[in-house]
């Protein structure tokens, strides 16, 4: 029986994801719950197990492709009905014509509940690492699905010939075997289809002037016109990269896209207010120095960011109001118990927010533990996107950097960000005499309509105090 897994919501109403890699090919044997494809949404990447055993019969989008929630993206068949690969076009059921899946409760991942909601994968799958994939096969020709702005679904799908069974090292080098004028993906080599998505070029208006007609890095660069565009209209400014215009375009989404529109939303809504503070931090590097010492510390990162975080969850019991939300819609001020600290972090495909839960709940042991697990995760590109949600207040660490000091804007929902500058040593007048310190500098951007004035100084200088002198931690 052919079974079709429809792309499934893996976020908080997500609408769309970008198909970063597939991990299986046609022809391929797929176990329950194996990775089948890893795709990148508003929030992260995230790889999608399969809900059916089976073998793979279609690959529905090729890598690239921005698809919405509930396209079929792969069809897997168990093998006691012919494969739907070979069956006459005209026999095929359209997409708007299949029966909903809401009518069948107890709906598998990807598909409708009872509810009408698509079952999502969030905190579901195999741990990483726990699955065996068999070797890679030569990549099969996809259908186009549309460019990456435009998606779009087909409900009839051109008969491919068998896969390749080359051996996978030389497979993954070679373009794929299916002409342009067909409509399915031209010949182009795995980095060459990537130069093609980092400048918007659609591929299917290149002409390849390699061996066989295979489209090359030059041929991108020169020629084409941009994913989406249609044909190439000479009279047309061109909107790609011509050759030596020192330029590079790349086609705004994922991650990026989402920080964007919440960053834009964030600065127009909220009236922020940024207030600084340097601080001498000499006594807690010592005191994260005795810790390292010590047995229970032994193993553990101590980072100012750990005590930055430790400082924030007891300045905030004084001060409330940097960990609640303005609830425009019902006009209602929320204060949430506990706090669910944000830190942003650098990754490959942009800034991301993960969360700590129950941050205030954690002792500064736990705190240093979450917070590498966080970084860790953040870095290998495999944050869930349940853990970029939620948040209440968030730290981010520009001292990394070496930078000394900024201006957050606040994350939306949120009514403070901590922004924590580099440590380093510099001059302090101590007891009235010139000494060499060590130094940081705090800025605190507070949504001016939940925090006033006076309550968003006081929490700033807590946390000052708690960097300044640890042992006030213990008044708290």
């Amino acid at each position: 029986m052919r079974q079709v897994f429809k792309l499934p919501d893996v976020g908080e109403g997500l609408t769309e994801a970008e198909i970063l890699s597939w991990q299986v090919a046609v022809g391929d044997t797929v176990t329950v719950n194996q990775i089948l494809v890893e795709i990148e949404t508003a929030k992260a990447a995230v790889e999608l197990p399969s809900p059916y055993a089976g073998t793979v019969v279609e690959l529905l989008a090729e890598p690239g492709a921005t698809v919405e929630v509930g396209v079929p993206i792969i069809a897997i068949s168990d093998g006691q009905d012919e494969p739907a690969a070979a069956e006459p076009a005209a026999s095929r059921v359209p997409a708007a014509a299949e029966p909903a899946a809401a009518e069948h409760p107890g709906a598998k991942i990807g598909e409708a509940g009872a509810g009408g909601r698509i079952a999502t994968l969030v905190g579901y799958g195999p741990k990483p690492g726990s699955v065996t994939r068999r070797a890679r096969k030569a990549p099969p020709a996809f259908p186009r699905v549309g460019a990456p702005s435009t998606p779009s679904r087909r409900s009839e799908h051109t008969e491919r010939p068998a896969p390749d069974e080359r051996p996978a090292e030389a497979a993954a080098e070679q373009p794929t075997e299916q002409p342009a004028a067909s409509g399915t993906v031209p010949l182009a080599k795995p980095p060459v289809r990537k130069l093609a998505r980092e400048l918007g070029v659609d591929l299917h208006e290149v002409s390849g002037s390699g061996p066989g007609g295979v489209i090359t890095r030059e041929d991108v660069r020169t020629g084409g016109s941009p994913s989406g565009n249609g044909a190439v209209a000479e009279a047309a400014e061109p909107t790609g990269t011509p050759s030596g215009t020192g330029e590079r375009r790349v086609p705004i989404r994922g991650v990026r896209k989402a920080t964007a529109a919440a960053m834009v939303s964030s600065a127009f809504t909220a009236p922020h207010v940024t207030e600084f503070l340097t601080v001498d931090v000499t006594p807690m590097i010592q005191l994260r120095d005795r810790l390292r010492a010590t047995r229970d510390y032994r193993d553990v990162k101590l980072s100012p960011l750990t005590f930055a975080a430790k400082a924030v969850c007891l300045a905030a019991r004084r001060t409330p109001e940097v960990n609640a939300s303005w609830d425009d819609a019902a006009q209602e001020i929320v204060y949430f118990e506990h706090v669910q600290l944000g830190i942003a972090a650098a990754t490959p495909r942009g800034l991301i927010v993960p969360k700590i839960r129950d941050a205030d709940r954690l002792s500064l042991r736990e705190l240093a533990g979450a917070l590498g697990e966080l970084t860790e995760t953040a870095r290998s590109g495999k944050t869930p996107p349940a853990d970029l949600v939620g948040g209440t207040f968030t730290i981010t660490n520009v001292g990394v950097f070496g930078v000394d000091t900024g201006t957050p804007i606040l994350n939306p929902g949120e009514s403070a960000i901590l922004a924590l500058g580099a440590v380093k040593q510099a001059p302090w007048v101590v007891d009235g005499q010139l000494a060499v310190r060590t130094v940081c500098q705090l800025a605190l951007s507070f949504d001016h309509r939940v925090v006033d004035g006076e309550q968003g100084s006081r929490f700033l200088a807590d946390v000052g105090s708690l960097l300044a002198d640890p042992g006030l931690a213990m008044t708290y």
